[in-house]
């Protein structure tokens, strides 16, 4: 069965890149040279393209490419190291950083952090070599941030640092045993040189055309078919950055942030990030500090693309993260305002990417935002080019955040039942979400807190399809409804400012002491009552209090012992 299924699994496996090569009619990612197949020490027979399954191995391809035989994965993996090549990622990624910090160490050196660069390599060879490489002093005028992107971008090399500055050396990762006659070094000096020039001379004529003088030109780049050039975008961001420093009482920032915002598309003009367009925004940042803008406006422009997801760094300035919330907020409002819909397979536009970095934000800095505000501010921004009402854009938005919140929580290792009943509350502000989450995991240790919560879904059985009622406390007649209404008043008018405030934990310690008198309630008091009088005005009061815990959580999604509960796709 298994030597029949091979053949179709192995062509079924699928890549970014897929060639084809001479005669063979199979598309791979690169040419299949053999087939090493074994079960239980002998050769499983399968054949493919003409190719048929052995048991041979080959080793590294410039230092053993001689074939031999192995009988077990113990031979094949201590045959593949005997001919240089180291089969576990995780033995070659400890051999690249061993030889990093041997080669770092006379200089007093570090290495410049770049997990993904060290990933790809750690992945590209199979038996790593690391050297140093070093290129001419005069070219450290030049930002930190474009030497090493010049060395990263083509040749895949780290630069060094030493207290944050950029040291005239570089490291490689060379597929090889040992570089004797220091060609493949060599090699890479010569290149970065030429690279490092060309750098050199986009920065130099970048600075001569003022950003203020290039934003002219913006009309020219198209951000979106459907949705306008980027002269559009930045009016719109503008108008944001300035509702965002009024509604979160950052007046002071308003004047630099719009400025910012002015600013940060100008940089997609200049010849360097044509060249490296990885540096979009850091560009424009660094291109406004040596105008001699504010480091207010210049930190914000360079910041504004932060983060790039969920494990980035998210904006160190207020006025970057005011910005970087509305570059993304008027992108995500614009492409689902054309209709455009983020599927499991399809996300053209990256609207997860920048959703998970308004979440991030607001999370991070605590920010009380509501969201069904921003997103009418910036629809409205768009004027009348949008295709979707404005009611239908918000419902989808406000759905698509629930689903990245849903993500980023269960990332954070929360409980799923818990992460829907603090959603279930409501999703705005999106930071409160998170603090009715955490109060909800830090009081599930509570005795109180499953008794509460069976009591909370009584409640909410009872009162399921009702239509509203008012409460008339002049019909209360037993003393359990008048002792509950009594209680619940206090509670509410103690329990709704610190609800309001974000103090989840003590809300809902308060909150708890519901739970007693709604249970002699139930015991002593026939909620439906034949008088239709007493039956709504009881049933009125269980609203009250159940509008009350929803605004705490919706307590109906917590599963307690006993309970099962389907989770929803």
């Amino acid at each position: 069965m298994l030597a029949g299924a091979l053949p179709g699994i192995i062509a079924s496996l699928s890549f970014p890149k897929m060639m084809k090569w001479g005669e063979v009619n199979l598309r791979f990612s690169r040419p299949i040279k053999g087939l090493l197949c074994l079960w239980g020490g002998n050769v499983l027979p399968f054949s493919i393209e003409g190719l048929r399954a052995n048991g041979l191995a080959s080793g590294h391809k410039l230092h053993s490419p001689q074939p031999f035989e192995v009988t077990s994965f113990r031979e094949y993996r201590a045959g593949l190291k005997k001919n240089k090549v180291i089969l576990s990622a995780d033995e070659r990624k400890s051999m690249i950083l061993s030889q990093i910090e041997k080669r770092l160490r006379p200089l007093g050196g570090q290495l410049y952090p770049d997990e993904e660069l060290l990933e790809k390599l750690t992945y590209d060879v199979e038996y790593p070599l690391v050297f140093l490489g070093e290129f001419p002093p005069e070219y450290l005028r030049l930002p930190l941030e474009v030497l090493s992107v010049a060395m990263r971008e083509g040749q895949k090399l780290f630069s060094v640092i030493r207290e944050g500055r950029q040291l005239p050396f570089f490291l490689g990762v060379a597929d090889v045993q040992r570089d004797r006659k220091s060609l493949i070094r060599r090699g890479n000096e010569r290149v970065l040189r030429a690279r490092l020039e060309d750098a050199r001379f986009f920065w130099e004529q970048d600075l001569k055309v003022p950003l203020a003088h290039r934003a002219a030109e913006l009309k020219q780049v198209v951000f979106q078919e459907k949705l306008g050039h980027y002269e559009d975008k930045s009016t719109r961001l503008k108008q944001l950055v300035a509702y965002l420093c009024e509604s979160l009482d950052e007046k002071k920032l308003k004047k630099d942030a719009v400025q910012a915002a002015e600013l940060c598309k100008v940089d997609l003009l200049t010849e360097m990030v044509r060249e490296f367009p990885s540096l979009q925004g850091k560009m424009g940042g660094l291109y406004a500090r040596e105008e001699g803008y504010p480091s207010t406006v210049s930190q914000a422009i360079y910041e504004h693309y932060q983060p790039a997801g969920l494990e980035d760094l998210p904006p160190s300035s207020n006025a970057g993260a005011l910005l970087s919330l509305a570059d993304r907020v008027d992108s995500i409002v614009g492409v689902v305002g054309i209709g455009v819909q983020v599927t499991g397979s399809s996300d053209p536009f990256g609207l997860r990417r920048h959703a998970n970095g308004i979440c991030r934000i607001l999370l991070d800095r605590k920010l009380p935002l509501v969201l069904d505000h921003l997103l009418e501010k910036a629809i409205s921004a768009y004027g009348e080019i949008l295709e979707k009402p404005k009611q239908e854009i918000v419902e989808y938005c406000r759905a698509f955040f629930g689903q990245r919140l849903r993500f980023i929580y269960e990332g954070q290792g929360y409980r799923y039942d818990l992460i829907e009943a603090a959603l279930g509350a409501g999703l705005d502000p999106i930071y409160f979400s998170y603090l009715r989450l955490k109060a909800l995991a830090s009081l599930q240790q509570s005795p109180q807190f499953e008794p509460f919560i069976l009591m909370a879904k009584r409640v909410n059985n009872i009162l399921r399809g009702l239509p509203s009622y008012a409460v008339n406390p002049d019909l209360f007649e037993e003393r359990e409804e008048q002792e509950l209404w009594s209680l619940f008043s206090i509670i509410k008018n103690n329990g709704q400012p610190l609800m309001a405030a974000g103090d989840f934990v003590n809300a809902q310690n308060m909150i708890f002491k519901l739970q007693a008198p709604l249970s002699t309630f139930f015991d002593k008091v026939l909620v439906m009552a034949e008088d239709e009088r007493l039956r709504q005005n009881r049933l009125a009061l269980l609203q009250e209090i159940g509008r009350l815990i929803h605004e705490m959580a919706d307590f109906s999604q917590v599963v307690v012992e006993g309970e099962k509960k389907e989770r929803e796709p």
